[in-house]
C-alpha cells in the first residue's frame, strides 16, 4: 500500500534509536535525519519536512530533560505529534445531516478517480442511512456519464445526467433541483476534470459552484502525483472553496507523501482515502489512527469499529463474553475468520493491530493469506461439532486429522498447520481473559474500556519496551486521553 514503505522507514529509525544505550544529541539527529530522508523520498514537500524537524528539536530539548525522563518516549511522542500536525489542518470538514438536503461537489484532475470516488462516497453514506443521489456534470470526458450510470446502478443509487446537453452548469442545476424535490439528503455533483490545470477547467468549476451553491467542495487527488501535489492543490483552492480532500489509489506502490502534504496547501482535512477499485475499499481518514498505523502502532478503535460493522448487534454481547473468559474454540476461530473476510482488504485490517501487520500479513502476500484463511475454513467444515467446540488441540490424533484432510480435499500436514495457527491464536486470545466487559455488551464501549493493563498484555514486548514499560504506557494513555481517544496512538480522536 502507498506509504507502507514510509511507515517502515520511520519505524526503523525509531527502532534504531531504541537500541542506542544513551540518547544524546547525536542519536536524536541521526533518528531525525533518517525520518527526514524517508519523508522527502516519499515526496512530502521540503518546507513541511524542515518545519517538522525544527519543531521536534524545540520539543525535545535533551539538555533540559531530567535524568528520570524517558527520552525515547518523549522523542517518539514528539514525532507522532508532528506527523499528526502535518496532516491535521485543525478544523473539521462539513458533515451532511440526514433528512436535510446537502449538496457536495467533487473537483479534481482527470484520471484521479473522481467518478468512482463519487459513487464510493454515496455508497458509504447510503450504508449509514442517508438517501444519496449522483449528478454527472462532466460533459468533457467521453463516457463519463456511462461510467457514473454503471456505478450508480450497481450501488442502487439514483443518478442524473444527459447524453445530449453540453452545458455542465445546466445539468448540475437540473440534477440538484430534481433530487431536492425527491427528498434526497445528499446530492453529489461530479464535475469535469482535465489532464492538466487549465483556465477553462477552473472557470467551469466556478460556474457550477456558483449555480449549485454546494455545502462542501471535495478535492480528489491521485496519490501518485508526487511533488506537484502542493501546487496543484493550491490552484484548486484558489479557484473554488475546497473544504475537504479525498486521496485515491492508496493501494498502489507510488510514494504518496506529496498527496498528504496537499492538506497544508488546501488547509482542509483529508476525510477519506481510496484503497482499491471496489465500493467498500474506501476508508474514513482519521489522523491519529492513520499515523499510528503508519508507524506500525495499530488502531484498536478502527479495528473494533470494523468488527462492529460485520458482527450482528445481537451477537456482540456473546462474543465479548467469550473474549473475557479467554476460552477460544475452533468454532470461534471459524466465526472470526468469517468476520475478518467481511471486514475488507486484509492488509488494511491487520495494519490496525499493533505489531501484527508484519507477522500476519507479509508484504505483498495478501492474496495468499486470504486463500490460506479460506483453506482453513474448508478444513473446519469437515470437523464434527465436538471438535469445533473443543478448546483442547490434543484431541486431534492421527486418525482425526486424516479424516479432516480427506473430507476437505487437503493434506494432513495442512491440517496440522491449521491446528498450529489455532494454538497461536488461542494463546493471544487467552491474554484478554478478565477484560472488563461493558454491561450492554457494546463493542465500541469495549474499545474505550481497554486499559493499560490489558494493552500491555496484547502489545508485542518490544513495543511495550519502547513506551517505557507498564508505567510509560499508563502515563501515555493519561496524556493522550484514554477515554476519548482510545489512548491516542492506538485510537482515534473520535467522539463516541
Amino acid at each position: 500500500m502507498v506509504l507502507a514503505e514510509l511507515g517502515g522507514q520511520i519505524a526503523s529509525a525509531l527502532q534504531k534509536m531504541s537500541n542506542v544505550t544513551i540518547i544524546d544529541e547525536k542519536a536524536l539527529n541521526e533518528c531525525l535525519k533518517e525520518i527526514t530522508r524517508a519523508l522527502l523520498h516519499s515526496d512530502v514537500s521540503f518546507p513541511l519536512v524542515r518545519e517538522m524537524q525544527n519543531n521536534i528539536k524545540k520539543i525535545v530539548n535533551l539538555e533540559e530533560l531530567a535524568a528520570g525522563h524517558n527520552k525515547r518516549r518523549i522523542i517518539e511522542q514528539a514525532i507522532f505529534s508532528e506527523l499528526c500536525k502535518m496532516l491535521d489542518p485543525g478544523k473539521p470538514a462539513f458533515s451532511p445531516k440526514k433528512a436535510k438536503p446537502s449538496v457536495v461537489m467533487f473537483v479534481g484532475l482527470q484520471g484521479a478517480g473522481k467518478t468512482t470516488t463519487c459513487t464510493k462516497y454515496a455508497y458509504y453514506h447510503q450504508k449509514k442511512g442517508y438517501k444519496p443521489a449522483l449528478v454527472c456534470a462532466d460533459t468533457f470526458r467521453a463516457g463519463a456519464f456511462d461510467q457514473l450510470k454503471q456505478n450508480a446502478t450497481k450501488a442502487r443509487i439514483p443518478f442524473y445526467g444527459s447524453y445530449t446537453e453540453s452545458d455542465p452548469v445546466k445539468i448540475a442545476v437540473e440534477g440538484v433541483d430534481t433530487f431536492k424535490k425527491e427528498n434526497c439528503d445528499l446530492i453529489i455533483v461530479d464535475t469535469s476534470g482535465r489532464h492538466k490545470q487549465e483556465a477553462t477547467l477552473f472557470e467551469e468549476m466556478r460556474q457550477v459552484a456558483e449555480a449549485t451553491k454546494p455545502d462542501l467542495v471535495i478535492f480528489v487527488m491521485d496519490s501518485s502525483i508526487g511533488q506537484a501535489a502542493f501546487d496543484q492543490a493550491q490552484a484548486f483552492k484558489q479557484s473554488v472553496a475546497v473544504g475537504a480532500v479525498i486521496i485515491t489509489k492508496m493501494d498502489g506502490h507510488a510514494k504518496g507523501g506529496g498527496a498528504l502534504s496537499a492538506v497544508a496547501a488546501t488547509k482542509s482535512p483529508v476525510i477519506f482515502i481510496g484503497t482499491g477499485e471496489h465500493m467498500d475499499e474506501f476508508e474514513v481518514f482519521d489522523v491519529k489512527p492513520f499515523v499510528s498505523r503508519l508507524l506500525g502502532m495499530g488502531d484498536w478503535s478502527g479495528f473494533v469499529d470494523k468488527l462492529q460493522d460485520v458482527v450482528p448487534k445481537d451477537q456482540q454481547p456473546e462474543l465479548l463474553e467469550k473474549l473475557s473468559q479467554g476460552n477460544f474454540t475452533l468454532r470461534i476461530m471459524y466465526d472470526q475468520f468469517q468476520n475478518l473476510l467481511n471486514m475488507g482488504p486484509l492488509s488494511e485490517v491487520f495494519s490496525m493491530l499493533p505489531g501484527a501487520a508484519a507477522q500476519m500479513m507479509p508484504k505483498g502476500h495478501e492474496k495468499e493469506s486470504q486463500a490460506k484463511i479460506k483453506r482453513y475454513m474448508t478444513m473446519m467444515d469437515s470437523m464434527t461439532n465436538e471438535e469445533l467446540d473443543s478448546s483442547n488441540p490434543k484431541m486431534f490424533n492421527e486418525s482425526r486429522m486424516m479424516r479432516i484432510a480427506r473430507g476437505s480435499g487437503r493434506m494432513v500436514r495442512e491440517v496440522m498447520e491449521m491446528l498450529e495457527e489455532y494454538k497461536r491464536l488461542a494463546k493471544m486470545w487467552s491474554k484478554m481473559k478478565g477484560l472488563k466487559i461493558p454491561k450492554n455488551g457494546d463493542m465500541s464501549a469495549l474499545s474505550r474500556n481497554m486499559n493499560a493493563q490489558h494493552m500491555s498484555k496484547v502489545l508485542p514486548p518490544q513495543m511495550l519496551k519502547q513506551f517505557g514499560g507498564m508505567g510509560g504506557l499508563q502515563s501515555l494513555m493519561k496524556q493522550m486521553g484514554s477515554g476519548k481517544d482510545m489512548m491516542g496512538m492506538f485510537g482515534g480522536g473520535k467522539d463516541k
